[in-house]
């Protein structure tokens, strides 16, 4: 049975540019969340890269739910709760590797790659037991798992809409990333864990639309990295948007290769610069020009990735005051390996939990979260009102677009999409799109 909301956000709030605080600090809400985004919605859960055999595993999460992500005995890939049927506990303790199977430390239940029950200690107990049935006792599988040019996502909710309509036209702008070279990508290297003292929503709201905190907040930094002055992203003459679909988001301008720059290597804005013709055939000329440029995105609900520095990053819940940040760095397959190595120190430099970029972020996002604590100040509405009437008909860009790079057209977006799952138990209009704003 499913629960009554404790809150419901009201969409006459984001149509006058508002939003109330107390959705980054109560827990009935974080709970709720829970339910209804994380145990529902697609949500990112590996790189096929991460797989490339059978028996190659990973462990995650979706929501506060561990899961087990591996690669079958038959080459398809499957993903089950990391969780024994017998008592509860964990069958894989290991964040990656190779296994033959996974077993249970507490009584001995041993798995299969395909998540059935193969054995367990003292199995003649069981198998004199009347009506035990071992074909019932499997690994619990997510309801669907379905991937896109490498990325794989999952869902427990049988009833959810397929991956591709979930996604819709934003795959138009995943393919920046995932497919502007006929080798495809791979992730590079292992995963950097960190936790961070913030709301998973303000981390990704950040990298779906927040231009605006870049020339502020990071202005040192990237003056360090670019060996001078920063140009101001609010220039009216910048060619730049925000676009979003079904609260998946993009900001982004058309200088080719900013964030690139800014991971302090000339081999990777050389090799985005040589390769600008290939990414033209393959893309067009104006998402050529988004492959590396001063940009990030958001994959609703908490898959995120940018552009350049080629991070791409999950926030993981772990309370309403709590997130884990787990980051990859993404480059394409065929690229030569000096270049996939310049990608992973300058990724580290830049967005990894020592890089310049990333502690100012999270200090930011702390500060933002535990300073709602208070009872009075969550009673006062947050301003989400620039760019109100933004919206524009672009002849090359689906989905909702925006003019101008410093807006937030997309915030509201991601949090118009939160708003619709929260405040409905099924998918009827979940996926709507003409009334993003």
């Amino acid at each position: 049975m499913r629960t009554t909301a404790p809150m419901a956000l009201d969409l006459r709030m984001l149509d006058e540019g508002r939003l109330p605080r107390e959705i980054f600090w109560s827990e009935e809400v974080y709970r709720l969340e829970l339910e209804r985004v994380f145990a529902r919605a697609w949500v990112f859960v590996a790189h096929e890269s991460q797989l490339p055999k059978p028996g190659s595993f990973l462990t995650t999460r979706i929501g506060e739910d561990e899961v087990i992500v591996v690669r079958k005995r038959d080459g398809r890939v499957a993903a089950f709760l990391n969780s024994c049927p017998h008592r509860g506990n964990r069958v894989c303790s290991a964040e990656a590797g190779e296994a033959r199977g996974f077993v249970c430390n507490y009584h001995g239940w041993s798995f299969g790659l395909d998540g059935s029950l193969r054995g367990m200690h003292e199995s003649g107990a069981y198998d004199r037991e009347p009506g035990f049935d071992r074909s019932e006792l499997g690994l619990t599988p997510v309801a669907q798992l379905d991937g896109y040019k490498g990325l794989l996502f999952a869902t427990f909710d049988p009833d959810a809409p397929p991956l591709a309509e979930f996604l819709g036209d934003f795959r138009f702008y995943l393919d920046v990333m995932l497919d502007n070279d006929p080798g495809g990508t791979e992730f590079a290297g292992g995963c950097i864990s960190s936790v961070l003292g913030c709301n998973w929503k303000l981390a990704a709201e950040n990298f779906a639309g927040d231009a605006l905190h870049a020339g502020w907040t990071h202005a040192s930094g990237a003056e360090a990295m670019l060996g001078g002055p920063v140009a101001a992203l609010g220039d009216p003459s910048n060619e730049s948007y925000h676009v979003n679909v079904n609260g998946h988001c993009w900001e982004f301008n058309l200088d080719s290769v900013g964030n690139a720059a800014t991971i302090g290597d000339r081999r990777v804005v050389d090799y985005l610069r040589e390769h600008r013709s290939r990414f033209e055939e393959r893309l067009g000329p104006v998402r050529a020009r988004m492959v590396g440029s001063v940009s990030s995105a958001n994959v609703f609900p908490n898959f995120s990735f940018l552009p350049g520095q080629n991070t791409f990053r999950t926030w993981q819940p772990l309370g309403p005051h709590r997130t884990e940040l787990r980051t990859w760095v993404l480059v394409n397959r065929d690229a030569p390996q000096e270049v996939k190595d310049a990608w992973k120190k300058g990724a580290m430099l830049t967005f990894s939990p020592s890089g310049v970029f990333e502690m100012d972020d999270g200090e930011n996002w702390e500060g933002a979260t535990h300073s709602n604590r208070g009872v009075v100040t969550r009673r006062q509405p947050l301003h989400y009102g620039l760019g109100m009437e933004s919206r524009i008909d672009h002849p090359e860009l689906p989905g909702n677009v925006h003019r101008g790079q410093i807006n937030d057209a997309n915030q509201r977006a991601f949090y118009r999409q939160w708003a619709k799952m929260m405040n409905s138990a099924g998918w009827d209009g979940v996926l709507e799109t003409e009334d993003a704003r």
